[in-house]
């Protein structure tokens, strides 16, 4: 798919499902709040919980992020591109589709390829949270996307990463780890 047409399709409020580090994971404009929505109930998700955002730039993810200090902004850097999720301050303005019940935003600057990809054709960071309804096994396939959401999303084929195990979520605030 080319840029334009990525982005006509992302814009209008679109889903994808696509290959990424340890999983297939269903994204989209994370702007779009009816198409944030379609990924929620495709998962069987809570808004509460929010969603993570990747990116191919770390331009791509400052609309939603709070004003950060260099040593919190290189501390995020030294981790990417890679399986690393910061929570971070969520910008003022930044949807609570996206937040869920949270003060911060959850986002990775991602080193899979066809992810990054796909986020540099877009123009944009999109959303990204496992291929699966919610609390079952992350697909890893394209087929198993198809099986599981059919021509509900536009699939992307690819191969996934290495890693068996969704990225390591830390807290920028307190550095916790919240997921390994």
């Amino acid at each position: 798919m080319d840029a334009r047409r990525l982005r006509l399709f992302l814009i209008r409020g679109g889903v994808l499902a696509y290959p990424t580090e340890s999983c297939y994971g269903l994204g989209c404009d994370p702007r779009n709040r009816r198409a944030v929505r379609r990924v929620l109930a495709l998962k069987r998700r809570s808004v509460a919980k929010g969603l993570i955002l990747i990116a191919s730039r770390v331009r791509q993810l400052r609309p939603y992020l709070a004003t950060l200090s260099l040593s919190d902004s290189n501390r995020m850097r030294a981790l990417w591109p890679g399986p690393n999720t910061w929570l971070v301050p969520a910008a003022r303005d930044c949807p609570a589709w996206l937040r869920g019940r949270h003060d911060t935003i959850a986002v990775r600057v991602t080193a899979h390829r066809a992810a990054a990809r796909l986020c540099e054709l877009a123009g944009m960071a999109l959303v990204s949270t496992s291929a699966n309804l919610s609390g079952g096994k992350p697909a890893k396939t394209a087929a198993e996307c198809r099986r599981l959401f059919g021509k509900r999303v536009l699939v992307i084929p690819g191969r996934i990463g290495a890693r068996r195990r969704p990225s390591t979520i830390r807290d920028l605030a307190t550095g916790a780890i919240i997921r390994r």
